[in-house]
């Protein structure tokens, strides 16, 4: 069998894709090397970087679904503590840890909670 052509490459990458098998599965059901498979992924993805030919394109649209990720930890936690009855309006303290994360507490809020609130969160 001869070289195979750029276009054959974008064939097999994408059938290496929908079919959800590894790179080392597939090679072996069309009989080239693994590391062949992964230089033309590789290759095909720099050049979707680029102003290329839209045969390219067709990578980019069948790339298998991957599991979605977990979601980012919050940027912002807001302790709340149960007001008495009287207390309508409750003034905030902010605590603006180096990390970015903001603790927001009543000043009212008990002062080893929070402090092992923020150690938690990585502040000092």
């Amino acid at each position: 069998m001869g070289r195979a052509t750029r276009q054959e490459w974008v064939k097999r990458i994408e059938r290496w894709q929908d079919s959800g098998l590894t790179a080392k599965e597939f090679a072996a059901e069309i009989d080239v090397p693994p590391t062949s498979l992964s230089y033309w992924k590789w290759k095909l993805r720099q050049e979707n970087k680029t102003p290329a030919a839209a045969t390219t394109e067709i990578v980019a649209k069948h790339r298998t679904p991957r599991a979605p990720r977990s979601a980012p930890a919050p940027r912002f936690l807001e302790l709340v503590s149960q007001p008495s009855p009287q207390v309508v309006d409750v003034a905030l303290l902010e605590v603006v840890l180096r990390s970015g994360v903001v603790v927001r507490v009543p000043t009212q809020f008990d002062e080893s909670a929070l402090r092992r609130v923020v150690t938690l969160l990585g502040g000092a």
